[in-house]
């Protein structure tokens, strides 16, 4: 092994920052070294990846082997006790470069991981390599100030903060220049962005700034965002302009207004149907994605219903079901706990739920002509991320309009492929 190779859990925030840590293990110099990137949401991903590490050293016996991430950041000494473990950094500390370089490596203690919650500011990475990838995940947001009772990553990521509306401008125009065809803005409470910034902007404010300074963006796309933040800048950027993508993928984890409050979650049932149904109004093309957790304590059968429920009145299509499991620290922990059995009966109800909406989804859109992005040798995404299967003949980062001719229950079929210019700037819907 010649360089760093940086192995990733979890998040779309964890995948940017592996690619910022490769970059600051390469300025250090670092060679022999495997980096871990650990993620805390669950315990399963904790047991995950110190399974992982164990492969790891026995695959590289003589690689130096760093841990961080969530994981590292809230229970250090678990790492710390594996003896594969050469290296424990916190979330603050592996983004940096001075933690890789060989002489703080040689003299370092063993586990490295500060106070995060007094940690006020986040800054841009300036991350322009994906490994090939045509999209990129660009980092505006830090952290998290609510305290939801299922929930460790706020004291994985610290506080909420933003990085500069100035500095996000700066490296989305550096990723489409290096030839990024889609953005994907990530925090971990994106729609709280802007809170601790001069003026206190908006993510609306920062998506518009973004897309009338950056006129050669294609795409932009947001990832998971609560829908009840949403401000009404957001909203009529998503009705006006095109090039910001028309999937929203919501952390609504239950559709039942009693299991909400004791989750500690700012919205309610009739909240998501109604957000839902705006955007629906305002961009007809939309689609929704949402996060879900299965068997949460006290769930009863009728509660769990109203969430199996919630996908048909919502209309919501993509779905990501995550089976409750108790992580140390957390309120949720301590309540009356759901069987495992019933946890995995209900999750595999919901995940069933979520093909069957998937799959019509993709009905509905068999027989249409759709602008797609070819992401590798015959597979693309439609603007509402449905995947599609394509042609062998375009290459990854190609934009083309193509025919929707059929679809197996997961995967659109297209066919008469031919490149095609995205519509910037274009108008989609008046706001009202």
């Amino acid at each position: 092994m010649s360089g760093a190779h940086v192995v990733t859990f979890g998040c779309r925030l964890n995948a940017y920052e592996s690619e910022a840590i490769r970059r600051r293990a390469d300025e250090a110099g670092l060679t022999d070294a495997v980096i871990v990137n650990t993620c805390a949401v669950t315990g399963e991903a904790v047991r995950q990846s110190r399974q992982a590490i164990r492969k790891l050293r026995r695959e590289n016996p003589t690689a130096k082997i760093i841990v961080t991430g969530c994981a590292a950041q809230v229970e250090p000494e678990t790492y710390a006790a594996m003896p594969e473990v050469d290296q424990v950094l916190g979330n603050i500390e592996k983004l940096e470069t001075a933690s890789y370089s060989a002489d703080f490596l040689a003299g370092a203690e063993r586990v490295r991981v500060n106070d995060i919650m007094a940690v006020k500011e986040t800054a841009s990475q300036f991350v322009d390599s994906f490994d090939g990838r045509v999209r990129a995940v660009l980092q505006v947001q830090n952290g998290c100030d609510h305290r939801c009772t299922f929930c460790i990553i706020p004291y994985g990521r610290g506080p909420s903060r933003s990085v500069g509306m100035g500095a996000v401008v700066d490296e989305a125009r550096a990723l489409v220049h290096a030839g990024f065809q889609e953005i994907v803005l990530s925090g971990v409470d994106l729609t709280s962005y802007g809170h601790d910034l001069p003026g206190q902007p908006k993510l609306g404010a920062l998506v518009s700034r973004l897309l009338s300074h950056i006129p050669e963006m294609k795409r932009l796309r947001l990832s998971s965002f609560d829908a009840v933040e949403a401000d009404e800048t957001l909203l009529r950027v998503i009705a006006e302009d095109a090039r910001l993508m028309p999937h929203f993928h919501l952390s609504v984890q239950a559709g039942d207004d009693l299991t909400l409050k004791r989750m500690k979650r700012r919205h309610l049932r009739a909240d998501i149907v109604a957000f839902c149904a705006e955007i629906r109004r305002l961009r007809p093309d939309v689609a929704f994605g949402a996060d879900f957790i299965a068997g949460f304590p006290t769930e009863t059968d009728s509660m769990f219903q109203n969430t199996m429920d919630l996908v048909d009145e919502a209309r919501l299509s993509f779905l990501h079901v995550f089976p409750f499991s108790p992580r140390t620290g957390t309120p949720a922990a301590k309540m009356p706990q759901v069987a495992r059995a019933t946890i995995k009966e209900r999750a595999a109800r919901l995940r069933a739920k979520g093909a069957s909406a998937m799959a019509a989804r993709l009905s509905s859109l068999v027989g249409r002509d759709m602008q797609l992005l070819v992401e590798k040798l015959g597979m693309a995404r439609t603007e509402c991320f449905a995947p599609v299967h394509v042609p062998h003949t375009e290459e990854a980062g190609t934009i083309m309009r193509a025919r929707i001719t059929s679809h197996d229950g997961a995967m659109l079929k297209a066919e008469d492929a031919h490149l095609a210019p995205p519509p910037w700037r274009t108008q989609v819907h008046a706001f009202a």
